[in-house]
């Protein structure tokens, strides 16, 4: 059974890897030599945002900083990279680091709504210092979040739930996860 789930991970992985890959090509046309495009168009399709995050509470800190960049395929898809680093503390009980990369992709079938696809792969370093000696367990974590949301100009509010999420993995509490994007 445990082999199952991990082929099924593996596969959904691939899937939406490839579904993102094509989503994100799709839409590119060849330029007509007439046309060229203004390097100031490039770059206004290009959006800057992310996330800053700090919970900090009784022997409890929370720290992230995930800055992310999109380009704007058209009016309807866009398609970026996204950066993560996490700290997080919990006095006489566990410290652990998270760093990793995600391909975001974005779809606004109507301009109010954001339909969202990310791959993320994180790198989790965890040390449970309640025990002595130390425990340490460091590995690698995949999830894949399909998401939804309210836009309004440049902010989205939405949910997003990793299809990948596994409760033992010690990453998140849960599969279901809100949002806020900002991109400038």
């Amino acid at each position: 059974m445990m082999n199952l789930k991990i082929n099924i991970s593996n596969f959904l992985t691939l899937l939406a890897s490839s579904l993102l890959f094509l989503t994100a090509t799709s839409s590119i046309k060849a330029q007509n030599g007439n046309n060229a495009p203004q390097k100031s168009n490039f770059k206004n399709r290009i959006h800057i945002g992310g996330g800053l995050g700090l919970s900090i509470g009784n022997g409890y800190s929370n720290i992230m900083v995930a800055p992310s960049a999109i380009y704007d395929v058209n009016d309807y898809f866009s398609t970026g990279l996204g950066l993560q680093y996490s700290y997080v503390d919990s006095r006489d009980y566990f410290e652990s680091h998270l760093y990793g990369i995600s391909l975001i992709e974005l779809f606004n079938p109507i301009p109010e709504v954001q339909l969202s696809a990310e791959l993320e792969q994180l790198r989790v370093n965890n040390t449970y210092t309640q025990f002595s000696p130390e425990i340490k367990d460091d590995f690698w974590n995949t999830a894949l979040y399909f998401g939804a949301g309210y836009r309004a100009n440049n902010i989205t509010v939405g949910i997003r739930y990793n299809v990948l999420y596994r409760e033992a993995n010690n990453v998140y509490s849960q599969a279901w996860m809100p949002f806020v994007r900002v991109y400038f």
